[in-house]
């Protein structure tokens, strides 16, 4: 999952993003209206969390900009004003859920992976394939049954790959799902981590390499498996 944290405060910021990305979700950061928007423009986001008093670009208008595109990402409209009339007039913007400031940080991520559930191009909570079972929300995964305990970045990255299955993943789609806007391109990072993944799924094999074109899980997602 990949998300922007839009906020011109820089320490609250780098607090967000720091506790984001120990989520094990990729996150970028934009200080403020312009440079949020030109982030927007290059990169695909699940979720923006979005400070409304912005410099720039007011907060306001960027939530519409947002909202008209069309595969827009989610937006969690973070701010201080708190009175019902304000959460009215920022949902009415188009925002998908409202968060003040002062908040409890377990409760943002809750929101944050909520909302990108709710996305329209989401799938169904549980993926399956191949004998794996993952719950995004519980992060919980297991193969045949047998609970598995990945990192928070062993997790990401097969949670990319069970959301392609049974398509291949390139290295750089993966550094741009998992990691962020700062990750080395030219870095083994990917390489590392699979192997790591793979030692901790155990055998047969369910991730395949094909060299020159990524990475997949070896077997088809079960499409007919109910919801989780």
């Amino acid at each position: 999952m990949r998300v922007l944290v839009v906020e011109d405060a820089r320490a609250l910021a780098a607090v967000l993003a720091e506790g984001l990305r120990d989520q094990g979700l990729a996150v970028d950061v934009a200080y403020d209206g312009l440079e949020a928007a030109a982030k927007l423009s290059l990169n695909p986001y699940d979720v923006v969390v979005l400070d409304r008093d912005l410099p720039g670009i007011h907060g306001d208008a960027l939530c519409q900009m947002i909202t008209d595109r069309d595969d827009r990402a989610m937006v969690l409209m973070l701010t201080a004003a708190d009175s019902p009339g304000d959460r009215v007039s920022g949902l009415t913007l188009g925002a998908d859920d409202y968060l003040a400031k002062p908040f409890h940080f377990p409760e943002l991520v809750l929101r944050v992976r909520s909302l990108a559930r709710r996305r329209p191009a989401a799938r169904a909570r549980t993926l399956r394939a191949a004998g794996l079972e993952l719950d995004p929300l519980r992060r919980t995964v297991t193969r045949d049954g047998r609970p598995l305990d990945l990192s928070v970045k062993e997790f990401a990255l097969l949670e990319a790959l069970l959301r392609a299955s049974p398509a291949f993943l390139s290295a750089e789609s993966l550094l741009e799902q998992v990691w962020d806007e700062h990750a080395d391109p030219f870095t083994n990072t990917v390489a590392v981590t699979i192997g790591r993944l793979r030692r901790k799924l155990g055998d047969p094999p369910v991730v395949t390499t094909s060299p020159g074109v990524g990475y997949r899980i070896a077997g088809p997602p079960d499409r007919g498996a109910p919801p989780g």
